[in-house]
């Protein structure tokens, strides 16, 4: 007989930014779901020696490295910023890898046990990826929050933080897309707890069992 092969199930984890979505990921976490985090690895496929960073030079040129040979952020945006066929060139070039990995990795994780696997993107809803992952969670705080915790965290003014903030879809829009919300303005124990609730939501979503309760 062949090795049994479990498929994962994948359900959407997002939020805006600031919001806390890693901190609910790690509440995930501990329930026993596997965290397939889009943003880490598509900072990996674009790492020196990949097929990923060898097509954005040959599609935009050598001027998007740094010194080193590793892909310089700041550079390339400028290059892709305000130019849409840019924009969807190299997302032409990105996104097929990151799903690719990102699969590999939830099957990884199945294999080992996690069978349940959140997948982890900051910009899943702007992508248009909402109605792929669904159920879809999405994690939310107020704005006076987000605004706090991103001048702590990126060490931002206030005004260049509201930049930030303004330059980003509206939280709003984000939670309407939702089928979960988790608001992260309260404490940490509470965030807990209504991670560890829409956790058991999503479960009978999906129609896998509940996670045992921690106690």
């Amino acid at each position: 007989m062949g090795n049994i092969v479990i498929e994962p199930v994948v359900f959407g984890l997002t939020g805006g930014i600031a919001c806390g979505k890693s901190t609910v990921a790690g509440f995930l976490v501990e329930r026993g779901v596997g965290v397939v985090d889009a943003d880490q690895i598509a900072r990996e496929v674009v790492e020196p020696g990949t097929q990923g960073l060898r097509a954005i030079v040959e599609a935009f040129g050598p001027s998007v490295l740094t010194a080193d040979g590793a892909l310089d952020r700041k550079a390339l945006g400028a290059r892709v910023f305000g130019d849409e066929a840019a924009r969807m060139r190299l997302n032409a070039l990105t996104h097929p890898l990151i799903r690719s990995v990102s699969m590999k990795r939830a099957k990884e994780m199945a294999a080992s046990g996690q069978r349940l696997i959140a997948y982890e993107a900051a910009l899943l809803v702007e992508a248009g990826h909402a109605d792929t992952f669904r159920p879809l969670v999405v994690v939310v705080a107020g704005l006076a929050l987000q605004l706090a915790r991103l001048m702590e965290r990126d060490a931002m003014t206030e005004a260049e933080a509201r930049a930030r903030l303004a330059a980003q879809m509206p939280l709003g829009a984000k939670a309407a897309a939702a089928d979960f919300v988790i608001d992260t303005s309260c404490s940490l124990q509470d965030v807990r707890a209504r991670t560890h609730q829409v956790l058991a939501e999503v479960c009978d979503w999906l129609q896998l069992p509940r996670p045992a309760e921690t106690p």
